[in-house]
């Protein structure tokens, strides 16, 4: 028969019942259990804490309630299903402090210590990198393999595999030599360059000589009807610039081009073909057609001209010497499609242009943020003919090209890549030509802009169905958010009050000052207005569909990919609120310096997206890759009219560009700013935190673009040991034939020669590599297929050059000698064969400064 103790009933306690029918209550508890009943019947109250079955009374009685309790939950805790155990657990936890929580971390840690965690996700991002730079490419590959976040990291670590892989090769090639014989190594390289044929004997002791200009002009008037005047029009094309194929279709007739490789090339073989292109001949204008900014011309790779060299020997040889080959008539201008009148370090390169050469220059003053729309504004000296565009292009195609530079160079990369080996017999300027016309008759776009109502009107619907589109697209984001708290369009600038401003800035267009202004205040609004489409395209559907339990991507991915664009455009948003507030009360002595610098303080923000840039792309490509929602989600909003035509990639794509933007803005608003105005010194500093950081994104572009040349060279070659290096670039590729001499013992002119076999020549800043070039052609197709195998490699600083002249056994002949093997090499033309040694030279002159 079950006995029960009386207990008192109260709302927190268990009854004794429970605990003995469960065998949990012992013999003594309930004994103790009536004692304190039968006291609390006499006292009719018990002294409790927090509830009615702690007590605080009775110590000893408080400690065996408490096991007994736990005992029960526990037993409960047994009997409950995983659930129902997880439930519980989350609710104990939810109830913790951080010091019980810190005690339930700690009792983890001693009792269950971490053995398997991913170091990658604890580690910094630079430690991770280092300790996967110790894996070979094999293990590397299989390390690859284990999650998509190392992938990333093993795609990013390859520039550490066998960082020194070509450079142990070239040591183990070297003996070692004693400090003397060093040094006379190094001075027979030099002298070797010295002997090279110059500009006036490029393939040997039989060259002829370049012929006087009054002979010229005498064989000219006896010979009327040569294609090109007497005195013509010369332009120059880098091939640097974007498209420059439809650029070089654009030139008028009569108007001698010449085009010329922005990289491998140097300033002595550019005016190599210079006076080639006018055979003795005076130019009466010259153009050059190079990428640059208001402050400096990106002539060549490594040749920037600026006011910090131009006064430097082969800088300043160059301009003279590009002098003497313009007409000594009156009416005769050197035409820079830069901007260098828009800022004041511009204006200084062409006074001391103008000071070398006696020349008159003419630039743009004007700027247009993100394109090369500047070369349509007003133009720096006289325009007797009309705009100096007209002089060497056919506006109609030059326009056309203007307006869609940056598509033209994307789908010409993939032109260039079919039609090359069909044209690779031609001419490059002749086959670049052809690529050009076949662009413009494919696009069409100058039969439309012909007609300017139908390019008004078509612009007009444009406008108004993105307007449409992007309204939708805003109230159908925030349906799906239905939160209360959701706030990414707080403190957003009102675009209609900024176009208020935008016409009343523009009223005053008389005033420099207040033009730069009005186009700082656009352009900062169109860049503000890209990056919220970001947002409101992307961001907020992704969001909405995470809070609707109907998830595209997960939280995590989210911010991934958008957390630091969305960072930088609260941070633009904020300072084009500024911007606003200081251009609505616009005046002469308005200031804007002071806004630029303290945007600068803030740049970390666009570090940290920098940083990551690489991190969001190949998260973008791995959720398309393996996520269909997403990649339906990518195919519905990339290139609509909302994005401008432009994927979620290409919209990433705009602060790298906004730098370049900004400093050249605040170059011409400091050039219209009169040095006692009090802006002027703020402007100063923002220039130069603006120039800073712009640096720092060149840097990043140009290790990127870098890397990209030696893997593409790396992936060529095969067997090629790892050319991946900190600071090792590829300069120029050269096709070349191997010959090898019957008998050296007889007079050079009288040598014959033994061809063996073909090489390319590709040409590092420390190093020659020399790799087997063969061509092979496959079944049914037209064009051949070839391969490179490694030969050698050969440091720069120890290979000696020598020429060999002509002879009718061989030409444009030179041989390369290395420490311990030589090569025999001609290239078919002595055009190429001028540049190429132009560019090793170069490129032997440094290795040898470095070292």
């Amino acid at each position: 028969m079950m006995t029960t103790a009386y207990v008192t009933p109260s709302p927190h306690t268990v009854k004794q019942w429970q605990l003995e029918s469960l065998g949990l209550l012992a013999e003594n508890t309930v004994k103790s259990i009536r004692m304190s009943s039968s006291k609390i019947q006499t006292t009719g109250s018990l002294n409790t804490r927090f509830s009615t079955w702690t007590p605080i009374a009775n110590k000893s009685f408080n400690k065996q309630l408490f096991e007994e309790r736990v005992s029960l939950i526990s037993h409960w805790f047994d009997l409950w299903t995983d659930k129902q155990r997880k439930q519980f657990l989350h609710t104990m936890l939810v109830r913790c402090s951080k010091s019980q929580l810190k005690f339930t971390q700690n009792w983890f840690a001693e009792r269950i210590p971490v053995s398997k965690v991913d170091f990658t996700r604890v580690l910094p991002h630079f430690i991770s990198l280092h300790i996967f730079s110790f894996l070979s490419p094999r293990e590397l590959c299989a390390a690859a393999q284990v999650s998509w976040h190392w992938k990333f990291i093993t795609e990013q670590e390859k520039s550490a595999l066998s960082n020194h892989t070509l450079s142990v090769l070239l040591s183990e090639e070297m003996k070692p030599v004693s400090n003397f014989n060093l040094a006379a190594e190094k001075q027979l390289v030099l002298a070797s360059l010295k002997t090279l044929p110059k500009r006036k004997n490029v393939t040997g002791s039989r060259s002829d000589p370049v012929l006087p200009y009054k002979h010229c002009q005498r064989v000219y008037q006896k010979h009327s009807s040569f294609a090109y005047p007497l005195e013509p029009y010369l332009v120059l094309i880098s091939s640097r610039i974007p498209a420059y194929e439809m650029v070089l279709d654009s030139i008028k007739p009569g108007v001698i081009s010449v085009l010329y490789e922005h990289c491998g090339m140097t300033l002595e073989s550019l005016l190599f073909y210079i006076e080639k292109a006018l055979d003795g001949r005076k130019a009466k204008s010259i153009g050059i057609f190079s990428d640059g900014n208001s402050r400096e011309i990106n002539l060549l790779q490594g040749c920037t001209i600026s006011i910090e060299n131009i006064l430097s020997p082969e800088v300043r040889e160059f301009w003279e010497k590009l002098g003497c080959v313009m007409s000594p008539e009156e009416g005769g201008y050197v035409d820079i499609f830069v901007p260098l009148a828009a800022s004041e370090a511009g204006m200084e390169v062409l006074s001391q242009l103008t000071q070398l050469t006696g020349m008159l220059f003419r630039t743009p003053t004007g700027i247009a943020t993100g394109s090369y729309q500047h070369i349509l504004s007003e133009w720096l000296g006289k325009q007797k003919d009309g705009p100096p565009i007209s002089t060497y292009f056919t506006e109609v195609k030059l326009q056309t090209w203007l307006r869609t530079t940056e598509l033209l160079e994307d789908a010409l990369k993939s032109v260039r890549k079919h039609l090359r080996p069909y044209l690779s017999e031609l001419q490059k300027k002749i086959s670049d030509r052809i690529i050009g016309q076949f662009m413009f008759d494919a696009t069409s776009r100058a039969k439309v802009h012909t007609n300017q109502e139908t390019a008004q009107t078509f612009t007009d619907g444009l406008a108004e169905l993105s307007k449409r589109s992007y309204e939708e697209d805003a109230k159908e984001a925030a349906t799906q958010s239905q939160k209360p708290n959701c706030n990414i369009r707080a403190n957003e600038p009102t675009f209609e009050a900024v176009a208020q401003l935008d016409k009343k800035l523009q009223e005053d267009t008389a005033d420099r000052r207040t033009r730069i202004a009005r186009e700082l205040l656009t352009s900062e609004k169109n860049y503000v207005h890209m990056l919220q489409t970001v947002r409101d395209v992307y961001v907020a559907p992704l969001k909405a569909a995470l809070a609707s339990n109907r998830a595209i991507l997960s939280h995590a991915n989210v911010q991934i990919i958008f957390s630091d664009i969305l960072a930088v455009l609260q941070l633009n948003r904020q300072f084009l609120n500024e911007l606003t507030e200081r251009l609505r009360e616009w005046s002469p002595s308005q200031c804007l310096g002071e806004i630029f610098t303290q945007f600068g303080w803030q740049l970390q923000t666009y570090t940290n997206f920098f940083n990551n840039y690489t991190v969001i792309l190949k998260t973008i490509d791995m959720c398309r890759e393996t996520i269909p929602l997403f990649c339906a989600f990518l195919k519905r909003h990339d290139k609509t009219v909302v994005t401008n035509m432009m994927s979620l990639q290409e919209l990433l794509l705009c602060p790298s560009k906004r730098f370049e933007e900004y400093l050249n803005l605040l170059y011409a608003l400091r050039l219209h700013t009169p040095s006692e105005h009090t802006d002027r010194e703020d402007l100063t500093a923002a220039i130069k935190m603006m120039k800073q950081y712009k640096e720092y994104i060149d840097q990043l572009k140009l290790n990127r673009s870098k890397d990209e040349q030696m893997l593409n060279a790396q992936r060529i070659i095969q067997g090629c040991p790892n050319l991946l290096e900190a600071n090792r670039y590829l300069i120029r590729i050269q096709d070349v034939t191997q010959f090898s001499c019957c008998s050296e013992e007889i007079c050079v002119s009288f040598r014959v020669y033994e061809h063996i076999s073909n090489l390319s020549l590709f040409l590092f800043n420390d190093a020659l590599v020399i790799s087997n070039r063969s061509i092979s052609y496959m079944p049914f197709e037209r064009t051949p297929k070839t391969t490179y195998q490694f030969l050698a490699a050969a440091a720069l600083h120890r290979l000696v050059v020598e020429d060999i002249p002509r002879s009718k056994y061989i030409k444009n002949a030179f041989i390369l000698q290395g420490p311990k093997r030589q090569w025999i090499c001609s290239i078919e033309d002595e055009d190429d064969k001028f540049t190429w040694l132009s560019a090793l030279q170069s490129a032997i002159n440094c290795s040898i400064e470095k070292k």
